[in-house]
């Protein structure tokens, strides 16, 4: 009578939970006694040392032991929510809806595996930046001498003097794959992505999936690194085990977003230009005089007043209905990863990325009530200029691809079916908030002196 998810929850249809209301009372059978859902009933236990139950024991770099800590801490409760009960009171109950069902895997374990052998990576190097080149080359040399595999970069990388002059990386060199950004698509060549360098290679990984994402392992080589979790130390070890697919991952939820601008001249028909041979990039359509955009967005899509001095003055519809006009400096829409990026500089809340979640951040209001809120991940929102606006709005999509938005034009935005699927060092939970403290110092402070046995006396 019951369906349980991979995770070991309990899925109950309406008709079924309100017949356990009804007969609370009465002994249960032995088969349903005997089950017990660890999300709605059990407390949240920690287990020492010992597997996931139902999973072998793993080799994984998510099954590391916590720093200074010799024990390993192993999540034996899901992270969704309880299932939650459906009949309320005596004779009322919800409407049963197969169709709206989901089954969603439990993030705590979400793993990698692969169907084949990954032969292709791609290789993101962080541009300009001296202290790169020896991580570069060593990394390209395992993968190509050590692993056998085909190495993508970016044909600008390869630019490099300092590479383009280095003899004894000259014979390696011959052997990459180039590409270049907005001409060459590479979707459908890549295996897995690794990043060297700060957050900014993620998000620059991100803009070149716009369908499905391969797996990225991100290496801290950058300035704040807060999505790169790795150290490149022992980098041979950690992308072996990732090879053999022994990794935790976390599904980064990305934003689908589409721009819709009226025709107006020429000069304004396509911001980022057209391909050499004449011919719209796949991201783009015109249709009954109208242009349309398509991006996937990791962090933040932001809405603000450009180089103009007066208030920005938008209007944002929730499914078709006008929710708020927002008067100020902009606003930011983000995912839960970009939650820790411009929208907690704009005051919002910092949300885990297995939160399924959509935030609107307003930029310096015109308003003291106008605070940030969060809205379900699979609603749509639609942004147009108001009416009544004095002057035009610009919009950038994790800071890239900035264009103006005219009376006319609208930016609509939802969840993506693609998400980014990032390789965690350890798990979700532990890398989320190990970078809340590394990166953000979060609630870091000087703890309060204990009182004296004089002192609590008074």
């Amino acid at each position: 009578m019951r369906q349980c998810l991979p995770d070991g929850s309990s899925l109950l249809s309406t008709v079924e939970m309100e017949q356990e209301k009804i007969s609370l009372s009465k002994e249960l059978n032995p088969d349903s006694a005997s089950y017990r859902c660890s999300a709605c009933h059990g407390d949240e236990d920690w287990s020492y040392g010992n597997p996931i139950r139902g999973r072998a024991k793993s080799r994984s770099l998510s099954a590391s032991p916590a720093l200074g800590s010799t024990k390993e801490f192993r999540r034996t409760r899901s992270l969704h929510g309880p299932c939650p009960v459906t009949t309320f009171g005596p004779k009322a109950c919800m409407l049963q809806n197969p169709k709206t069902i989901m089954h969603i895997q439990d993030p705590a374990s979400q793993r990698l595996t692969w169907n084949k052998s990954p032969k292709s990576v791609l290789v993101i190097k962080k541009i300009r930046d001296a202290s790169l080149l020896q991580p570069f080359k060593a990394l390209c040399v395992y993968l190509m001498e050590e692993n056998n595999m085909i190495v993508y970069v970016e044909k600008k990388v390869l630019e490099d003097p300092a590479i383009v002059n280095d003899e004894h990386f000259g014979t390696v060199k011959k052997k990459f794959c180039t590409f270049r950004e907005d001409y060459d698509d590479i979707s459908d060549q890549i295996d897995f992505i690794i990043c060297l360098g700060g957050d900014g290679t993620l998000l620059y990984a991100s803009s070149l999936f716009q369908g499905s994402v391969p797996p990225v392992m991100a290496f801290h080589l950058g300035s704040l690194g807060f999505l790169t979790p790795f150290n490149f130390e022992n980098f041979q070890s950690q992308v072996t085990q990732v090879i053999e697919g022994n990794a935790a991952i976390v599904l980064r939820s990305r934003l689908k977003v589409k721009v819709v601008k009226e025709l107006r001249e020429k000069k304004a028909l396509i911001p980022n230009g057209i391909d050499e041979n004449g011919v719209l990039p796949p991201s783009l359509e015109k249709e009954s005089g109208r242009q349309m955009m398509y991006y996937q967005v990791l962090n933040e899509v932001v809405i603000d007043r450009g180089p103009s001095s007066y208030l920005s003055n938008v209007d944002v519809y929730l499914d078709g209905h006008l929710i708020t006009t927002v008067q100020g400096d902009g606003v930011i829409v983000s995912t839960p990863t970009g939650s820790t990026a411009y929208a907690a500089a704009a005051g919002a809340s910092m949300i885990h990325p297995n939160v399924p979640a959509i935030m609107i951040t307003p930029i310096c209001p015109h308003s003291l009530s106008f605070r940030p809120i969060v809205v379900p991940a699979g609603v749509e929102l639609k942004i147009t200029l108001s009416p009544e606006a004095r002057n035009t709005a610009w919009v950038s999509f994790d800071g890239r691809k900035r264009q103006e938005i005219c009376h006319g034009d609208s930016i609509s935005i939802t969840t993506s079916c693609y998400p980014l699927p990032s390789i965690c060092f350890r798990d979700p939970v532990s890398d989320w908030f190990e970078s809340l403290a590394e990166c953000l110092h979060w609630n870091v402070r000087k703890k309060q002196n204990h009182f004296t046995g004089e002192e609590e006396e008074f």
